[in-house]
């Protein structure tokens, strides 16, 4: 949607060049205004063949064309008047108007035939004057024919295209030498006639809708109503010809189809389906409706409809057919619903019921097969039990007779046992007493044989205790002579024995930071118990290390640069020794706000973090994302992730900050380089000790060159042609613990830390 705001029509004491070509614009305007609201009104019913009183209204086609004619033209004319050689001025600009327009019955002048009195003295010699459809204007021809000839020349175009400027370059497009014009530029007049003939069919191939502002006086006051210059801004705006067509017409038109569409739910003809054709069931949906034929009228493709009365009627009832169309499907929806709600409460009762039929005849089955099973049994019981009860009686019987002859048979063979008894105690007599005799005689066999062992025995060991002492004999003068070295040796091999067996019990954790180490037993073990600490500290830390990912390494060395550049240095040193090195906080990769940015970085990112940048005018920070990669220093917008500034590694010379507990540093840049046209950098980041490590390990393995760490209090920054001195002082913030940072003059940029 566009909005064209009307210059609106200009007639003071003094009308010149300006006014007339602003005079011209709104007669083209008021052109199109005619032609799109009273000519296409009463087009449109002509062309739908509906009855119709034409109407007359004045069309200001003569006056556009009074301007804006090719060939007689005052326009044209004018320039004419500029491009002819020989003298040109006003006057005879106005005499050949006078000589060309002096017939058309809009131009008036004092050589014109359409002014009817030569004498009047409101016609002075140098004006002429233009019935507009607003009303006359006279126009003063003094100084139209400089400012339509007010030319912009070739050379100053050509030197404002060559402007290093995008928007100065592309307000000039005719200086671009690839497309040089030999031709005279365009007047003024010309330029303007251009841009209104632009305007209008850009109107032309639009809908617009107008909005008519009347002024109610000339003194800018409330509650005053001049009704002399109302009605002449209505009589010259058309309003009195736009209300006569438009109460003559009808307020509603529409095409049959989204008519009958939108209206066929007022008849049971028409609703849901219309079959015929789309005309045939409005005039169908008009009667059922019983509206009078002279509200509504049936054109070729439309429906015309009088009175808005009428529309409303049809939107209301419209209105009240949709609420009872919504209760019936309603109505309808509940139906559904509750009687799915019972098939489905009817199909789960008929499970339930057939379940529940199942189990009673499972369980009733159960019973009685339970009830079967016990009298089976009780029956089977009751009749093994009589057949056993006569097996019993039949087998008590048959043993009976194999009972008497067993106990006949037993008292036979304890008769013969008792004899046999008899007969073998009487053998066994004889044979103890041949038994005891042989013990007897063995006995005294071996006490004899004792005894010779016995004195044998003594022989041995007498000759045994002989050969002893002659051993001990010829021992004992050797073990005299070395007998204090070997009992030495033997001492201290014993004393260093103990000593291991009692380290292996007291040795202390395996981590690296335990200082613990047990106490020397003795005073000469004392360079072996220190040797043997440091070898045991040395291996306990290898296998500490051995347990370190590649990853763990390298934070472990960036740790140990950092420590040898800060420790004892810098104040905030001792706070950062417990805080791993993650390098990357804003996680560049998951984040889709920073897509942009990642795109455009192809290096790996070894830093990405949030940093203040110290403003070098006033000493005020702004959010910047520091990003750090193999080969460039980045600083990009944290809100768009648009790339600020790009520094080389290798335009970076030296880092400044102050030893006490702040973020502050500065990053000094080689005097020359591209980047270093602004200056140097001044940042304040929460990861200082972190960024200052990462960034000197990445320009020495980058550039074979260790970067300058300076850990000053007072340090001099390049601020793009002037030396600035950065100096730390100690001081009491209104804002806690944060240091702040302010200049102080030209020369001085002063950060109190707290």
């Amino acid at each position: 949607m566009g909005v064209l705001d009307i210059y609106g029509f200009e007639i003071f004491e003094d009308n010149s060049f300006e006014q007339f070509i602003i005079n011209y614009c709104n007669e083209k305007l008021q052109q199109i205004f005619i032609e799109l609201t009273l000519k296409e009104e009463q087009e449109e019913y002509i062309r739908e063949d509906i009855e119709w009183t034409h109407i007359d209204y004045f069309n200001n086609a003569i006056i556009c064309d009074l301007i804006e004619n090719n060939t007689n033209g005052i326009l044209a004319m004018l320039d004419e008047e500029c491009l002819r050689p020989g003298t040109v001025t006003d006057e005879t600009f106005l005499e050949k108007l006078n000589q060309i327009c002096a017939t058309h019955q809009h131009f008036e002048s004092r050589m014109s035939k359409c002014s009817r009195f030569l004498n009047d003295t409101s016609l002075p010699h140098s004006c002429f004057r233009i019935q507009h459809y607003a009303g006359k204007v006279l126009y003063q021809v003094e100084g139209f024919v400089d400012k339509n000839n007010d030319l912009l020349y070739r050379d100053l175009s050509q030197a404002m295209w060559k402007a290093g400027h995008a928007l100065i370059k592309s307000l000039f497009p005719e200086g671009n030498p690839a497309k040089i014009n030999l031709k005279r530029p365009p007047t003024a007049g010309s330029q303007f006639k251009a841009s209104v003939a632009t305007l209008m069919k850009n109107l032309q191939t639009k809908n617009p809708n107008y909005i008519r502002c009347i002024k109610p006086n000339d003194k800018k006051a409330a509650h005053i109503f001049n009704e002399a210059l109302v009605c002449h801004q209505i009589r010259y705006l058309g309003l009195l010809e736009n209300v006569r067509v438009r109460r003559a017409g009808y307020a509603f038109r529409q095409a049959y189809e989204p008519c009958l569409e939108r209206y066929k739910m007022l008849c049971k003809q028409t609703w849901p389906h219309w079959k015929g054709p789309a005309r045939a069931g409005v005039e169908v949906l008009f009667n059922e409706l019983e509206i009078p034929m002279e509200e509504y009228s049936f054109g070729r493709s439309k429906i015309f409809i009088r009175n808005p009365r009428t529309l409303f009627k049809l939107e209301d009832l419209r209105k009240q057919r949709l609420e009872d169309l919504a209760t019936l499907i309603q109505k309808i929806y509940r139906g559904w619903k509750c009687r799915t709600h019972f098939l489905l409460m009817r199909k789960s009762q008929i499970v339930i019921a057939a379940w529940y039929r199942r189990y009673a005849q499972q369980k009733r089955y159960q019973q009685i097969k339970s009830s079967a099973l016990v009298i089976q049994s009780y029956i089977r019981g009751w009749k093994a039990r009589t057949i056993l009860r006569e097996l019993k009686h039949q087998k008590r019987c048959e043993e009976a007779a194999t009972t008497i002859a067993a106990y006949w048979h037993g008292t036979q063979a304890r008769r013969e046992l008792s004899r046999l008894k008899e007969e073998a105690r009487n053998k066994h007599a004889i044979a103890v007493i041949w038994a005891y005799w042989l013990g007897s005689k063995a006995r005294r066999e071996l006490k004899h044989l004792k005894e010779e062992a016995r004195r044998k025995h003594a022989v041995a060991v007498i000759w045994a205790y002989w050969l002893g002492l002659k051993v001990r004999r010829e021992y004992r003068k050797f073990f005299r002579a070395n007998a204090g070295k070997k009992i030495y040796e033997f001492t201290i091999q014993r004393i260093v024995q103990k000593y291991f067996l009692e380290m292996k019990n007291k040795m202390p954790s395996l981590s690296p930071i335990d200082k613990n180490w047990p106490s020397r037993p003795y005073l000469f073990l004392d360079s072996t118990h220190k040797e043997l600490k440091r070898i045991f500290h040395l291996w306990r830390c290898k296998k500490y290390r051995d347990q370190f990912t590649d990853q763990q390494k390298l934070i472990y060395e960036e740790k140990l640069e950092a420590s040898e550049l800060f420790k004892d240095k810098k104040a905030l040193y001792p706070s950062s020794v417990g805080q791993p090195f993650q390098g990357a906080y804003l996680e560049i990769n998951k984040n889709p706000k920073y897509k942009k940015l990642k795109d455009a970085i192809e290096e790996k990112i070894i830093i990405a973090e949030v940093v203040n940048k110290i403003n070098r005018a006033n000493g005020k920070s702004t959010s910047r994302i520091f990003l750090l990669t193999n080969n460039n220093l980045l600083l990009a917008d944290q809100k768009s992730g648009q790339i600020k500034s790009e520094v080389p590694l290798v335009d970076v010379t030296k880092v400044s900050m102050s030893s006490q507990n702040d973020g502050f540093f500065a990053i000094h840049l080689r005097e020359g380089s591209e980047a270093a046209s602004k200056g140097d950098f001044l940042f304040s980041s929460d990861h200082l000790i972190e960024m200052a490590t990462k960034l000197y390990r990445t320009t020495l393995s980058q550039t074979k060159q260790k970067l300058n760490i300076e850990i000053s209090d007072e340090f001099l920054v390049q601020f793009r042609q002037d030396k600035v001195c950065v100096k730390f002082i100690q001081g009491n913030q209104k804002n806690g613990s944060v240091p702040t940072c302010k200049r102080k003059n030209n020369r001085l940029l002063e950060v109190a830390v707290p």
